[in-house]
């Protein structure tokens, strides 16, 4: 007798490896069409909604720290804020479910300032002080560049960020350089004022050195005798070129890109793997992590906005 084949057994429910594992289709692309893209008519409003929302609680955060208007209206404030946080709270977790990584976009920048924007209400029934940390979640406004979805703010984003990225080992070493001429200063400083005029260590005298070098000058902490003005005063004129230079590297390095700029501009398209956005709507391919990009998606915001 010939033996049946066995029979196919179906689970219920996806394993997790199914779910998080496998491309985005169904409600979950539709979700992180909505959620992480903005050129579509419901990626923008969505993303428009969210920015109000998060003005709003700050402002309700804002105007609770006024005495006046606690006192007054603190079940109002009280009732908002826990409306906004379990807004928050639901956002969040969407954006984990519809990813094809959680881990990934929870530690990602923008995952991290979206779970810091609803972790101070829930840690403030233990530690009250922790609840003006919520302004924190201001940081969510970074949103606004891919909502307009102004094409030259973006590209003026990724221009800034990539220069900043190219100019990091010119930027250290002058850090390097500044960290040692305060060093030297402060000692200096230390040796001809002495602790009878304030610079009671080498440490103190540093802290004037970076203050008097960067041309802050809180003024709590002055040289008394005539050499050590002449430091100080040396150290004042030698600030204004050492600021200039930070700024002259990042420039440059923005003039060189500007140079070999290509006229295609950027969308608020992401790559489904490592959530990078900021795709040119011809690409195949994920510029961070070599992924193959799905189709893009866009529609007219004139025409059905």
């Amino acid at each position: 007798m010939t033996p049946s084949p066995k029979a196919t057994v179906t689970a219920p429910f996806p394993s997790a490896d199914d779910v998080l594992g496998k491309p985005l289709d169904g409600w979950r692309l539709k979700v992180y069409t909505v959620i992480f893209e903005a050129d579509t008519v419901a990626g923008r409003r969505f993303d428009v909604m969210l920015i109000l929302a998060i003005l709003v609680s700050v402002g309700v955060v804002m105007a609770d720290s006024v005495q006046s208007l606690s006192g007054r209206y603190d079940p109002w404030f009280s009732g908002l804020e826990w409306l906004f946080t379990i807004f928050f709270t639901l956002e969040y977790i969407a954006r984990l479910v519809c990813v094809r990584r959680p881990l990934r976009y929870a530690t990602s920048f923008f995952g991290v300032i979206d779970l810091l924007a609803v972790l101070p209400t829930y840690l403030a029934l233990f530690v009250p002080e922790l609840y003006a940390l919520i302004d924190v979640r201001v940081l969510r406004l970074l949103r606004v560049f891919r909502v307009f979805k102004l094409a030259a703010y973006v590209t003026e984003y990724q221009s800034l960020a990539m220069a900043l990225a190219a100019s990091r080992r010119k930027i250290l070493v002058f850090l390097s350089a500044v960290l040692m001429l305060v060093l030297i200063f402060g000692t200096v400083m230390y040796v001809v004022e002495g602790p009878g005029n304030g610079f009671t260590s080498i440490p103190t005298s540093v802290y004037w050195a970076i203050s008097t070098l960067t041309t802050v000058g809180f003024g709590d902490l002055v040289p008394k005798t005539d050499f050590g003005r002449l430091i100080a005063s040396f150290m004042m004129l030698m600030g204004w070129g050492t600021l200039a230079v930070p700024t002259g590297i990042v420039t440059a390095e923005i003039a060189a890109q500007r140079l070999g700029r290509k006229p295609d501009l950027p969308t608020t398209r992401s790559c489904h793997e490592c959530l990078s956005e900021g795709h040119m709507a011809s690409a195949e391919f994920c510029f961070q992590c070599g992924a193959k990009l799905p189709a893009y998606q866009h529609e007219e915001m004139a025409a059905k906005g």
